[in-house]
């Protein structure tokens, strides 16, 4: 009986042992893993960017998103838009690749977003005034139906220096919305001269304030 007695006694003091060591040998290896995530000096270790030039210009671009642009979102972490296909005026088949090269302010609208058509005419002084063999702003609509009401509409404003692009069947659209790039209309996105995602503006913007000029001036500089 005594027996027994000591060596229930002695169970949780065992127990506790254990215990303790685990927990040792627990903030042993976290402390590895720590170490092997942030070197000794505290900073974290270097991120390989898919896209470092659209980083760069990010970084570099944020001083200047205030005033009519502050809603615009630069891109932390940039990648490479997907391939997103469209057409020209004259139904010729014309995809993102073909601007590559080219700085593009790529803006998604459609005739019955309020936001869009107001915005429209901006879009259409910024391309008169920074349009160039360096940076092109790219109007797509993407309305599904009446299809003749976008051409319409650009005539009955004075557009006159937007190319028109259409995707009435909208998978430009679900294409970036699937990336988590688009959640509505109009959305308009920066596109680096290597494909890459720099900003995206959730909304409308006056494109032609000297906020957005001197941004997109700076984007090219």
């Amino acid at each position: 009986m005594t027996q027994d007695v000591s060596k229930q006694e002695n169970s949780p003091g065992l127990a506790r042992r254990i215990g303790i060591a685990a927990a040792a040998i627990a903030a042993v290896l976290l402390v590895i893993v720590l170490y092997a995530i942030k070197p000794p000096d505290g900073k974290e270790a270097a991120v390989n960017p898919a896209c470092p030039e659209a980083l760069a210009k990010a970084a570099r671009l944020q001083p200047l998103v205030h005033g009519e642009i502050a809603a615009l979102s630069l891109a932390k972490a940039p990648k490479p838009l997907p391939e997103l296909a469209f057409k020209a005026a004259d139904g010729t088949p014309v995809g993102l690749a073909d601007f590559k090269g080219r700085e593009v302010l790529l803006n998604l609208w459609a005739t019955w977003c309020v936001p869009c058509r107001q915005e429209m005419p901006a879009l259409d002084r910024l391309q008169g005034a920074l349009g160039s063999k360096d940076f092109l702003v790219v109007a797509v609509n993407i309305d599904t139906a009446r299809l003749e009401r976008p051409k319409a509409f650009l005539n009955e404003i004075g557009v006159t220096n937007l190319a028109f692009y259409a995707d009435s069947t909208a998978d430009i659209f679900q294409a970036l919305k699937q990336t988590g790039k688009v959640l509505g209309l109009p959305t308009t996105i920066l596109i680096g001269a290597d494909g890459c995602e720099i900003g995206t503006m959730a909304g409308p913007a006056q494109w032609d304030s000297p906020e957005a000029l001197a941004l997109l001036k700076a984007s090219q500089g």
